[in-house]
Order: structure tokens, then C-alpha cells, then sequence
């Protein structure tokens, strides 16, 4: 039986992305999710067809999961407004920004929550003769338009410097160069507005890269980690974090806490992974929200001009 208040669903997977391979991975596990709720849907690929077909197929809405660039940089969400199909997720705005992590970083620290220092360099003006570092070794070298740990890198000397940024200039012509934080990872998931189980991240060795994020089974998760008198201020920071992009939907923020308890808000993704491995699923199936029921919620918000 057909799920009809939603009419035809394109769940809209892969595209032109350095992280196609894992928008795969979420995309059908979304699709099977939805045809097994008896919702109309079908799979799209952006970059095997154009998105104006998603008219001649009668799309009433896109549950959207392509990472990375030219899926949740807000190029995507602005074409599906152009045509006037409603999508899940943040709008163009808040798409944009959520992907530049250095300016993210400018209005988080605007409202006071709390991010490490950092220093924003473009690929059009590096020169190695003239650059000046600002920050104190160690740090984290990476894109500063791109997820899943691509092109990161961690820089503990002045030898491994140069490498590094040119390593991540491999990835993105914008990388952002980052006081390294040593101390425990966690994550916070956000729908609507709402918080949801914080996770704490173990990782082997503390690294939590590419691998161990979507393939390795060595990562542990614990869901629902309480951080005692400092959860009603990292919870409010997630929320302002949130609103302050303008984001909608589903969103996930990255956190850590240093040797010395200071609190460092990462970054936030605002179209997160929707695997077996991924974080959001894991947060909300803590407090009863089954997967299938994530997808529908997520599903229920689509909408234009966020």
C-alpha cells in the first residue's frame, strides 16, 4: 500500500562529489527505507541524468543526501527551488555556509560558542615564501569546503607544514588550518530544532578518518553519553549553532572536549550520512526513533525557500 500524502519521492544520491561512493551508501538505505513505508520512491543520480527530468518523472518532493560539494553546498537546494520542488534539509543559505567551515567558525565565535583558533588560507594566494603562520603546533590541516575527512591531515612541526597544506589544496582550493584540540570527540544530532542524544566517539588511537568512519567496525559509539554539568551548555551552543546558519531539518554538530575540559565546537553538516555506520541513525534510535521512522521525519520537512 502506497504512503500517499507524500506522492512521488526522488531520493537523490551520488552526483558529481568526492564522496559519492558514501552518498550511495545512505541514498539506498534511505530508498529501501521508504518503498518499505509504501512511499512512492525512486533513485536519482544528478550526474547521470539532469535534474529537469525530475519533472517529466512527476517528482512531488527530493529527499536529498548527495555529500560534499554540489550536494550540500546549496547549489543542489537552489536548482530543486528553481524548479520548484520541494527537498529535505537546509535551504541554499544555510547549505552554503554549513559547508565553509571558516565561516561557520566567524559566527559561531560571534555568539560565543566556543571553536578552536584557526587560520583560513586560499589556494589563489599561497605563496610559501611569504606565508605567515599564526597558530601553535600541533594543528589540523584540511579543506575548509569538504567533508568525511578528506584531504585532513595532522601537523605536529614545521617540517610536516608545507605538505600538509598542499596535500588538502589536492581537495579544495580553500583549507582551513586548525589549533589541533587533544582530547574526546562527540557528536550532537539536531532535527528541527530539537536535540537529540549526544555520542561519544572512540576511535582507535583517537583517529577518526575516512575508514573508521564508514567501513571500519572498530570505532565504538556510545549513545546518550551524559557530560554532567556541561550538557545544558553544549546543548544550547548546538542550538544557537544551529539557528545561527539558519539551518532547517536534520542536522549533526562535531564537538570535543580538551585534557582540561574546555569545550571546541567543530564544525556542522548539515546533510549528514545516513549509513550503518552513520551518527544521526545511532542518536535518535536511542530514545526509540527506528530508522524507518528517521527517514519519514526527515521526509515530513521538505520544503522550499528555508
Amino acid at each position: 500500500m502506497m504512503t500517499n500524502q507524500y506522492g512521488k519521492v526522488a531520493v537523490i544520491m551520488g552526483g558529481d562529489t568526492t564522496e559519492r561512493e558514501v552518498s550511495f551508501l545512505s541514498g539506498n538505505a534511505i530508498l529501501a527505507s521508504l518503498l518499505k513505508n509504501g512511499v512512492d520512491a525512486i533513485a536519482f543520480d544528478p550526474l547521470e541524468e539532469p535534474l529537469e527530468n525530475l519533472k517529466k518523472y512527476n517528482v512531488d518532493r527530493a529527499f536529498l543526501i548527495v555529500h560534499g560539494k554540489n550536494g550540500e553546498d546549496g547549489k543542489l537546494q537552489g536548482a530543486l527551488e528553481y524548479l520548484k520542488i520541494p527537498y529535505t534539509g537546509s535551504g541554499v543559505m544555510a547549505s552554503s555556509i554549513g559547508m565553509d567551515k571558516y565561516r561557520t567558525k566567524m559566527i559561531w565565535q560571534s555568539l560565543g560558542i566556543p571553536v578552536a583558533k584557526s587560520q583560513f588560507v586560499e589556494k589563489y594566494s599561497f605563496n610559501k615564501e611569504t606565508f605567515k603562520f599564526d597558530l601553535s603546533y600541533p594543528v589540523i590541516v584540511k579543506p575548509a569546503d569538504d567533508g568525511s575527512s578528506l584531504g585532513f591531515r595532522r601537523v605536529y612541526k614545521s617540517e610536516e607544514l608545507f605538505s600538509a597544506i598542499e596535500y588538502a589544496f589536492e581537495k579544495s582550493k580553500k583549507i582551513l588550518i586548525e589549533e589541533m584540540i587533544v582530547g574526546d570527540e562527540y557528536t550532537i544530532t539536531i532535527i528541527d530544532g530539537k536535540v537529540y542524544p549526544i555520542i561519544k566517539i572512540e576511535a582507535p588511537d583517537g583517529d577518526y578518518d575516512f575508514e573508521h568512519k564508514y567501513y571500519s567496525d572498530d570505532t565504538k559509539y556510545l549513545c546518550g553519553y551524559n557530560l554532567g554539568e556541561l550538557q545544558l551548555d553544549i546543548e544550547k551552543w548546538a542550538i544557537d549553532g544551529y539557528n545561527g546558519i539558519g539551518a532547517s531539518g536534520v542536522a549533526r554538530s562535531d564537538f570535543m572536549i580538551s585534557r582540561d575540559g574546555q569545550v571546541y565546537f567543530l564544525e556542522i553538516n548539515t546533510l549528514p550520512g545516513m549509513t550503518g555506520h552513520s551518527l544521526v541513525p545511532q542518536s535518535v534510535a536511542s530514545v526509540g526513533i527506528s530508522f524507518d521512522d528517521l527517514c519519514l521525519l526527515i521526509l515530513d520537512g521538505a520544503a522550499l525557500a528555508k
